[in-house]
């Protein structure tokens, strides 16, 4: 495998994110890059491997919400060899007493979050500096993308996937011509007939980069109600659409499969398609997905267990029928219950009798005897309202039915 050559400096920054909001109850208590996908791997695991497969050693993990939810985790770097007496893995959080108000504090938006570290990077000194989200599954050999943006040389060089225009409403929908270079982007359009979008992997040239957040921020300052918002937002509102304006951005497309995962519906969707084959980020030896290798015995069907496509976590044990699902680690499924349509996370327990139907049920949970949680929708098309979401440690008593759509907080009895 060709690595990145060591000549160039390549820094990467992965924006763990904020509070993730858009998940509800499952992330309460855990960072959203922490959510666990596929039964023994973590959403942080995908632009972390990447970025090993490719080479760049240097990597940076910024994380504002339950950080100490990521930290074990991530091991300071070991599971992706990041682990090294120079350069290496560093983890960002936000900080006091560090320099003027807008420098100090939680971020507010992923430019605003460049914005803050910008005087690190600088002392980097990077060549090219390379930003990832964590919450998207996806597998991309980065090294050709990397030598494109050199030999074009853009100023920043954006990854786009195709997705349906519905859901392109949501992201930050990309125009380009023939030859790649882009010449609009729009946020979250009202309608959109393009469904080529940011997947949220950027490569940028330090130097144009930190010069216009400097700019864009002096302009944007004035107008700003709150002394510690920048007013930058996030990289669709301000930032791409400037340096699109400059003429030198590129854009890629994404081979494989890509999809970002920061919502039930698409958590849920990504898992369905992990059970119909049509998810391929597992399938590359030369850019294996890395993560905690925690362990565990084997899962196990008993005798009167039914697996019907579906995967089983280390340590589960399932002595009813589990269909279209997955299971994290440690779930039991009691002879009798039903699991259909559905993620289960770590410990889990359905006693026998139980019902649980397109729902995200957190870890150490337990589904008492004959309760019935969520249903399955009409048709094929999920929504969120569709997807029941139960917290972490929750109680659903025997006989209970918790209805389709319905979200249990943390540690609830129901």
């Amino acid at each position: 495998m060709t690595s990145i050559p060591v000549d160039l400096r390549t820094l990467a920054v992965v924006q763990a994110g904020g509070q993730g909001s858009r998940m509800d109850v499952l992330t309460r208590e855990r960072a959203k890059p922490a959510l666990p996908f596929a039964a023994t791997n973590a959403l942080i695991d995908f632009p972390l491997s990447v970025l090993a497969a490719a080479g760049v050693s240097d990597v940076w993990v910024s994380v504002q919400f339950q950080s100490s939810s990521l930290d074990g985790y991530l091991a300071g770097g070991r599971p992706w060899d990041l682990d090294r007496n120079r350069g290496g893995f560093r983890r960002l959080t936000p900080e006091e007493g560090t320099g003027s108000a807008h420098e100090e504090g939680f971020s507010h938006g992923n430019a605003d979050g460049l914005f803050r570290m910008r005087e690190a990077i600088r002392v980097a000194d990077p060549h090219v500096l390379i930003v990832m989200s964590a919450d998207h599954v996806f597998n991309l050999d980065l090294r050709p993308v990397v030598a494109e943006h050199l030999a074009r040389e853009a100023e920043c060089t954006l990854v786009t996937a195709e997705i349906g225009v519905l859901e392109a409403t949501q992201k930050v929908v990309v125009e380009h011509d023939a030859d790649g270079q882009v010449t609009a982007v729009r946020a979250k359009p009202r309608s959109t007939d393009s469904g080529t979008v940011a997947t949220e992997i950027f490569l940028y040239r330090p130097q144009t980069l930190l010069a216009e957040l400097e700019r864009l921020h002096a302009e944007l300052q004035a107008a700003a109600d709150d002394d510690r918002d920048t007013g930058l937002g996030d990289f669709g509102e301000h930032l791409l659409p400037a340096l699109v304006q400059r003429g030198r951005v590129r854009a890629v497309p994404i081979t494989g499969y890509w999809k970002d995962v920061g919502r039930p519906q698409a958590y849920l969707q990504a898992h369905r398609d992990l059970l119909t084959g049509t998810v391929d980020v597992f399938g590359h030896a030369d850019r294996p997905v890395l993560g905690q290798t925690l362990p565990g015995p084997p899962g196990w069907v008993g005798e009167e267990g039914e697996l019907v496509d579906a995967m089983v976590g280390p340590g589960s044990r399932v002595r009813g029928r589990v269909v279209r699902s997955v299971l994290g680690r440690g779930v039991q499924v009691q002879a009798g219950a039903l699991v259909e349509d559905s993620v289960l996370l770590d410990d889990v327990l359905v006693e026998a009798g139980a019902r649980v139907r397109t729902s995200v049920v957190d870890r150490g949970t337990r589904v008492g005897r004959d309760a019935t949680v969520g249903a399955c929708p009409p048709g094929t098309r999920l929504t969120d309202e569709a997807v029941t979401l139960v917290g972490q440690d929750c109680r659903v008593r025997g006989g209970t039915t918790v209805e389709p759509g319905a979200r249990l907080e943390p540690g609830s009895t129901t």
